[in-house]
């Protein structure tokens, strides 16, 4: 029973570690522009996903712009 209860903790503590940086998968106003700025940076255009969460940054994704 103890070796179960500890599985779960585990588990539950490592899920609350996940996410990216240290706003956790809020989309915040600055959390936005550095990866709207990271996205530009390699070629691309931060947008949201279709049927996308606007306040969660794993919404958006970097799409790359089509050469012209």
């Amino acid at each position: 029973m103890k070796t179960l209860v500890a599985i779960i903790l585990l588990l539950t503590l490592g899920a609350c570690a996940e996410g990216p940086g240290a706003e956790g998968d809020v989309a915040t106003y600055d959390v936005l522009k550095v990866a709207r700025d990271d996205c530009a940076a390699k070629g691309g255009e931060l947008t949201l996903k279709k049927d996308g969460l606007g306040t969660r940054l794993s919404a958006y994704e970097c799409i790359r712009k089509p050469a012209q």
